[in-house]
């Protein structure tokens, strides 16, 4: 008997999209990148098969990141994609039109709200449900989000990081930063082209952070040789990087979060934080796969911090749940504050 797919979470991040369909768990996860073809604009690829072009295409075809900042830059595109990713998780039942639950930054607007929606039932959705991605995290990493003692996340996506303390299955305070996972690769280009005159790609960097890269220097230094064009000669070049140096390239990004972290703490009712203290910080998405990051905020905090199981896929984890208890979960998703 075929599983009809009636309802799909989606983790539509910057860099990365995640899809769960009930019944048959993660379905995609692939880059949020569409090639499309210039001048007519015609979506050649999407996901994986679009990121593998970036850097590599000839001038007509452009890979394009329809997501900025965790929040849709291009309409059309984000709409291409939407359906691609929705029908891949239908497969060949995509007769039924599908409910969907769909993660935004905490900081979304009602237009941007509005736009995610429209894209989501023009792609084929028959109902849409938009839910903050910290309660999505939080949920996904086991926090019980409707209880009423406070808990603190810190979710570092690719486009945004957002702390929040969640109570009651809403968000009490929160704070969201266009400093992330992004950010990160962008801050390794920079130390490497400063430090050893040598310019590397998107990929490379995030080769390098994902390998190597670490929020605190240690005594036992990962090293990790890498190759780029010298900038001097113009000739192509090895040189080896270790993490301390990559740790150094990341601090400024990482305190900027921690001081985040900081004024949430700050915005947050007394008893809350007493909670938060008692049970540490919960640390989730690709960014909390940094080496040492838990340690990190520990130490810029005081309070503990734990790294999520599965931090990468907290956010899609979150919607399924959602999606599967969608009478206890009513009050968050109506919660429109």
């Amino acid at each position: 008997m075929p599983m009809f797919v009636r309802k799909i979470g989606i983790d539509l991040g910057t860099v990365n999209t995640v899809v769960y369909a009930e019944g048959l768990g993660f379905v995609v996860n692939e880059p949020t990148i569409v090639a499309l073809s210039y001048p007519d604009n015609t979506v050649i690829a999407v996901g994986r098969e679009a990121k593998e072009m970036v850097g590599k295409t000839p001038e007509d075809i452009v890979a394009y990141r329809p997501l900025k900042d965790g929040v849709i830059a291009d309409y059309y595109i984000t709409r291409a994609m939407l359906k691609y990713f929705i029908s891949k998780a239908l497969g060949n039942f995509n007769f039924f039109k599908p409910d969907l639950v769909i993660s935004a930054p905490a900081g979304i607007t009602p237009n941007e709200k509005r736009a995610i929606t429209n894209a989501a039932l023009e792609s084929g959705a028959k109902t849409v449900a938009i839910v903050k991605e910290p309660i999505l995290a939080a949920l996904g990493a086991g926090i019980p989000i409707n209880s009423h003692s406070g808990n603190m996340i810190i979710n570092i996506g690719g486009g945004t990081a957002e702390v929040a303390v969640i109570s009651l299955g809403s968000v009490v305070s929160w704070s969201s930063l266009r400093v992330a996972g992004n950010k990160f690769d962008q801050a390794i280009i920079d130390l490497i082209k400063r430090k050893y005159s040598l310019s590397i790609g998107e990929q490379t960097a995030e080769t390098i952070k994902i390998q190597i890269g670490a929020a605190l220097p240690a005594r036992q230094k990962l090293e990790m040789e890498t190759r780029g064009r010298d900038l001097i000669s113009g000739l192509p070049k090895n040189i080896i990087v270790n993490s301390n140096e990559i740790a150094e390239a990341l601090n400024p990004h990482l305190m900027d979060i921690a001081t985040a972290a900081q004024n949430v703490f700050n915005n947050t009712p007394p008893e809350l934080v007493a909670d938060v203290m008692e049970k540490g910080i919960i640390i989730s998405g690709g960014g909390a796969q940094i080496r040492y990051i838990d340690e990190f905020f520990k130490r810029m905090l005081g309070v503990e911090a734990y790294i999520a199981e599965e931090p990468l896929f907290c956010v899609a984890k979150g919607s399924s749940l959602i999606l599967s208890h969608l009478d206890t979960y009513k009050r968050t998703l109506l919660n429109k504050r």
